[in-house]
């Protein structure tokens, strides 16, 4: 039945205008304006929308996840645009000092937030 279906993903945010300068400026994403919301174009044909919610809660869990190359060098230039990393220092969670993940049970990843308070990620597979 969906096979064939260009499914996408959705979540909420409580100010189109931070949000659309937060992943178009400084994420770096096409942002197109649509009537309910906003649409965010991820090369390699993936598309999410964000629409507004007066009510908004965060998400409490990674709503977005963007995979690169070079974790480090993510970190740095995010960082440098504004960033700011979460820190861990729990029994099954612990980030370095630039808020990297590197366990090695799975790939390294550091997790920021939207102006929204939604958690996203960059992550490096090994």
């Amino acid at each position: 039945m969906f096979k064939e279906t260009k499914a996408f993903s959705s979540f909420s945010v409580n100010d189109l205008a931070a949000a659309k300068r937060f992943y178009g400026e400084i994420l770096g994403l096409d942002v197109a304006e649509r009537p309910e919301g906003l649409e965010l174009a991820i090369h390699g044909g993936g598309a999410v929308f964000l629409y507004p919610k007066p009510n908004h809660q965060p998400a409490t869990f990674t709503v977005l996840n963007f995979p690169v190359d070079d974790i480090d060098a993510a970190v740095e230039q995010l960082g440098k645009r504004g960033v700011r990393f979460e820190q861990y220092d729990q029994a099954d969670l612990k980030t370095d000092a630039k808020g990297i993940s590197r366990d090695a049970r799975g790939p390294m990843i550091a997790w920021f937030k939207d102006p929204a308070g939604n958690f996203l990620s960059v992550l490096q597979n090994r």
